[in-house]
């Protein structure tokens, strides 16, 4: 089932609104009890809000899940950590208030603080990938992707700090959406990387990602990073001409022998379209990870001095001695990923460090960016794999942050410079995907849709 066809059979009265509410919730209570995709399923609020609803958009009354990290006003916002256990929104995120009178069956599983790759880190329970439940779905929105690849949903909406979109959907054979920095509202997410986070979509097909995204793409005011940009129907694929797409070259080292081969044969589709290739060989973009992993870990700690159990967070109870024991049984509850980033960040921005590391790191990041538009100045688009495996077992990498840590090696890019990037189902190993990563020119999410769309038709269709 596809969002325009569900909409279609809204319309022609061959389904009713109810019904939809009550298959989809029925079906989310019954799975989610193995596949642990929704931290909280939102039927009352929901049903509260849809009464009296009628058809007003292509998104009415669609069954979609919004990653935990993301406010809905009047539901608890846990962002998968214990720490917000009990918070509940005061406000609705304006990506959200965009969908209109969608169908929020629930609030999706991630990492606690969206700080992971896996879905193992967070405060609820690790989330199983439903084609096959004993591999991880990716993360940091991985309960929103299995939550899609189930059929528990048709669309989902998660945060991309470093491909935590686009991986969880190469993970689970979807469609994932990084949008250009600044085009999609931030307002309403729980911060990670303030500089990094853009809200990102999680579909079945191209189709259903450019139809919410014409929902969700636009300016706010009350975010400081939104830019105005001309509104697009990013559902109407303009027609590509003399494309020109980049292959890039990266080190072949932890690729898996199935990636290179699916990536492989995407250039092979390519050539069957009479596109033209061009292999680019960055100079900087092989310091990408060690960038983002100085960058994004600063701004974290930055971020996560909010929690200190008086603003945010349970507050402790009991007679301290001083403050800093106040604040020490406020964060006990951290999850270990969130606390060892925090400390990452702290050391980086400590005196005698900020110079070696974070401006350093700022620096390279700069000359990543400058490259980046020198080398679009001649390509229309850029490939390469999304991830350098296949999705992984359960408990293979948790205790080895370093090789977790990897599993972004090919996404964090887009989130350094801003562009916007898309992963889609390349190629198909048993049950499990891999998956193409496409990166577009900023602002051109359009083009970036209708390649995608292209090739999909010609690989799946």
């Amino acid at each position: 089932m596809s969002i325009s066809s569900l909409v279609k059979d809204l319309r022609d009265k061959r389904i009713s609104s109810e019904e939809i509410l009550d298959t989809y919730f029925k079906k989310a209570y019954i799975e989610n009890k193995e596949l642990n995709c929704f931290i909280s399923i939102s039927e009352e609020y929901t049903r509260k809000k849809l009464a009296n609803s009628k058809i007003e958009s292509e998104l009415s009354f669609i069954p979609g899940v919004i990653k935990d990290n993301i406010n809905v006003k009047g539901t608890i916002s846990t962002a998968g950590s214990k720490v917000l256990e009990n918070y509940r929104s005061p406000y609705t995120a304006t990506v959200v208030k965009n969908l209109g009178n969608f169908a929020l069956i629930g609030k999706g599983n991630m990492d606690s603080f969206a700080f992971g790759s896996s879905t193992e880190n967070s405060g609820f329970g690790v989330t199983k990938n439903p084609l096959d439940k004993n591999k991880v779905p990716g993360g940091s929105s991985g309960g929103v992707a299995a939550a899609v690849a189930s059929d528990l949903v048709l669309f989902g909406i998660g945060t991309d700090t470093g491909g935590s979109v686009r991986q969880p959907a190469a993970f689970c054979g979807l469609v994932g959406l990084k949008p250009t920095y600044g085009l999609c509202s931030r307002f309403g997410l729980i911060a990670m990387g303030s500089s990094f986070d853009v809200p990102g979509i999680i579909t079945k097909n191209v189709t259903d990602c450019s139809i919410v995204l014409n929902s969700i793409a636009g300016f706010d005011s009350n975010d400081s990073t939104s830019i105005k940009v001309a509104k697009k129907d990013y559902t109407k694929f303009p027609k590509l001409d003399n494309v020109k797409v980049g292959v890039m070259k990266f080190p072949q080292d932890g690729v898996s022998r199935e990636v290179l081969d699916s990536f492989d044969s995407s250039i092979d589709t390519l050539k069957k379209m009479n596109v033209e290739l061009i292999d680019i060989d960055f100079k900087y973009i092989n310091y990408s990870l060690a960038v983002y992993y100085i960058l994004v870990p600063a701004e974290i700690s930055s971020n996560m001095s909010r929690y200190d159990g008086i603003r945010f967070g349970d507050h402790p109870k009991g007679g301290y001695s001083s403050i800093s024991d106040f604040y020490k049984d406020a964060r006990d509850k951290f999850e270990d990923e969130v606390k060892r980033r925090i400390m990452i960040g702290t050391y980086t921005l400590s005196q005698g460090y900020f110079d070696a590391y974070y401006n350093k790191a700022t620096q390279v990041r700069n000359l990543i960016k400058m490259e980046f538009s020198d080398v679009f100045k001649d390509i229309d688009f850029l490939i390469s794999p999304t991830t350098p495996t296949l999705p992984f077992d359960i408990g293979k990498k948790i205790n080895d942050p370093l090789e977790m840590y990897l599993s972004d090696i090919f996404t964090v890019t887009a989130n350094l410079i801003g562009y916007p990037a898309i992963s889609i189902p390349n190629k198909k190993f048993g049950n499990l995907y891999s998956g193409l990563q496409i990166f577009g020119r900023p602002f051109e999410e359009d083009r970036l849709l209708s390649l995608s769309y292209l090739i999909e038709s010609k690989l799946w269709r």
